[in-house]
């Protein structure tokens, strides 16, 4: 018996994601503080990487206004930090209020309904997805300003990234955070350094704007360009800013993964997260606007280029930074496989996913969501080229549309519930509705050419498939429902043997029949010619076989269809009646499995559509042939 396949395969599962975890070991695998930051915050703090950059690109490369481009930053970064006060403490009062996780989904599901939560749902789906594709897309970009590798390295490197974080989320939410706190901590660490040092040479020393010397052509050109700034690109502007609030929902998603007491510890988390977010994004504007890092298309990111000019070159304290930024662009994706299968999973449950997503794996994680968004997320990688200013477009509006409705669905909270201090929630969550809501409406019109109708596109879509999930479930659980005093009527019962010769197979299946003791008990063959007809029966007579054998002819060759023709003709002759049919089928080692029983697969696919039909596979197992050891 070929048993390389039994051994390897497990061993190899147990290097790459550990030893299983058992369920009552769930409580050890919560997460601390600590730890929870770099696993729910890297998100959000890794947008100050790229949202300042995003402002800029919009202004610089799609409005072409010059040195104009710079005067707006520093206003839209205030009112983008304002925002994120707003969001921030909208959601520390969901935390508390709905501590069994699900943030905006939860929310909308329990004070708006069916339909608006399944539209927060999709949003976050949505959201995590693209965050995956942005943060790794944005930290290969950092590393190409830094080294200046090939664009054509762009997709595998994002891919490579991809694997990496899959696998170390496969093996457990506390490890896998384990693994990134330190990254996450030290690109805090070097953008605070980095934005202390801007301050004192910018406000002390009085160094100017990074000069041209420093600049690509491309960037050049775009600084002497005259163009007026309008209202609608300043709007798509600020939508573009707004990105750095994406990911602040996070903590709230996750809330059961924190250690008791869970609410307290998430919404202390969060606070830091809004604190480190704000005042950095804020830092990195001031520094955009002070020193003027002209970009190009093809250039590498701003705050490279801020770096180098403000460390005097590319000495340790920038690859230090841009190190930096490059772990924490990567490791923010790991905030979308923390919260994208947990939050898969509570739908599932609900029944608006196929319940796959709501099962765990051996190490405590919801596998099939960690696997379904790396192939998504994938996928946008290759189509998008890697471009993380083609994926933004795509990113906000999903965002914005979850912030949207969680706290709408906060203000029928705190109407029906009137808690203490309910009427300063109630202002807090229907000025954050408002605002984001409006940021939505901006997004998808000041965007919607550049990709922003995809995601406005395919949430409604996506919406229609959770109802029909649903509506299959409710139809599956009205068909098997049953009173207690539902009584199984009696069926008789028909076997039919399946088979194409006499082997050992055929003599098993047709044993395994007999013993089972049915009201009726055939063989049946399909012949393409009268040749093979005669052939079998010989073979029946010779082996002196005591039931009876039925030839259906197949002048085509097929098997499927003459096969459900012969048990169509037994269902018109028996009335109530179960037909098992018996296929008898080879089992070898892995290498050479896929040699047999094709045809066999294909039928059974077939038989399990067919009503009051029951498929059994008599396996043979062929260890005992010296071709099949190893």
């Amino acid at each position: 018996m070929d048993t390389g396949y039994r051994t390897t395969m497990p061993a190899l599962k147990r290097f790459l994601i550990g030893a299983p975890i058992s369920s009552a070991d769930e409580a050890h695998h919560r997460l601390s503080k600590k730890i929870a930051l770099p696993v729910f915050a890297s998100d959000a703090i890794s947008s100050t990487a790229y949202a300042t950059d995003e402002i800029l690109v919009v202004i610089l490369l799609q409005a072409g206004v010059g040195t104009v481009a710079f005067r707006p930053l520093i206003p839209i970064a205030i009112i983008v930090s304002i925002l994120m006060v707003i969001v921030v403490l909208s959601y520390r009062q969901t935390i508390y209020a709905y501590p069994s996780g699900g943030g905006a989904y939860i929310v909308s599901r329990e004070n708006l309904g069916i339909v608006p939560s399944l539209i927060a749902g999709s949003s976050l789906l949505v959201d995590y997805i693209l965050t995956v594709a942005v943060s790794v897309a944005g930290g290969v970009l950092a590393i190409r300003t830094a080294t200046g590798f090939d664009t054509k390295w762009t997709v595998p490197v994002c891919l490579f990234c991809v694997l990496l974080m899959t696998v170390v989320n496969l093996r457990g939410v506390k490890e896998s955070g384990a693994v990134f706190a330190g990254p996450t901590y030290f690109y805090i660490l070097m953008l605070l350094i980095l934005i202390v040092v801007g301050f004192y040479r910018i406000f002390v020393q009085h160094i100017g704007p990074i000069p041209e010397s420093m600049l690509s052509n491309e960037a050049v050109e775009l600084k002497r360009q005259t163009a007026t700034l309008g209202l609608f690109m300043l709007l798509r502007a600020f939508s573009s800013g707004a990105v750095a609030l994406s990911g602040v929902e996070a903590v709230s998603n996750g809330v059961p993964a924190f250690e008791k007491p869970e609410s307290k510890n998430a919404a202390t988390t969060l606070m830091w997260m809004g604190a480190i977010l704000g005042s950095c994004f804020l830092g990195v504007s001031v520094l955009a606007a002070k020193l003027r890092p002209y970009r190009g298309e093809h250039d590498g990111n701003g705050l490279g280029l801020i770096a180098q000019y403000l460390y005097n070159g590319k000495g340790v304290m920038f690859w230090l930074t841009m190190i930096a930024t490059f772990m924490i662009l990567i490791l923010a994706a790991n905030t979308a496989y923390a919260d994208f299968p947990r939050l898969a999973s509570i739908i599932a449950k609900d029944g608006f996913l196929p319940r796959q997503f709501f099962n765990r794996g051996a190490r405590l994680v919801f596998s099939n969501g960690v696997l379904f968004l790396a192939v998504v997320a994938s996928a946008l990688i290759v189509v998008f080229n890697g471009d993380i200013s083609k994926l933004i477009p795509l990113y906000a509006f999903g965002v914005f549309t979850g912030f949207t409705l969680s706290q709408t669905g906060m203000v029928r909270h705190h109407l029906h519930e009137r808690e203490p201090r309910w009427q300063i929630g109630i202002v807090i969550n229907a000025v954050g509705a408002l605002t984001t809501g409006l940021i939505a409406v901006i997004v998808v019109v000041s965007k919607f050419t550049e990709g922003a109708w995809i995601p406005a596109a395919l949430i409604p879509i996506m919406v229609i498939g959770f109802r029909s999930v649903g509506k299959h479930y409710e139809r599956t659980q009205q068909a098997v429902r049953v009173s207690p005093d539902y009584k199984v009527p009696r069926e008789t019962h028909t076997m039919v043997v399946l088979v194409g010769g006499i082997n050992k197979g055929v003599l098993h299946g047709i044993r395994y029949a007999t013993s089972l003791n049915p009201d009726r008990i055939m063989a049946v063959t399909v012949a393409s010619d009268d040749e093979d007809r005669k052939r079998l029966e010989q073979q029946w007579l010779d082996y002196n076989i005591p039931i009876e054998l039925n030839t259906v002819y197949s002048p085509y060759r097929e098997l499927t269809r003459p096969v459900l023709k012969f048990l169509d003709e037994l269902d018109a002759k028996h009335d109530d009646d179960i037909i098992t049919v018996i296929i008898p089928e080879f089992v070898t080692s892995w290498k050479s499995q896929w040699l047999h029983n094709g045809s066999a697969f294909a039928l059974k696919a077939r038989l399990l559509q067919r009503p009051h039909t029951a498929v059994v596979s008599v396996p043979i197992h062929m260890h005992g042939t010296t071709t099949e050891e190893d």
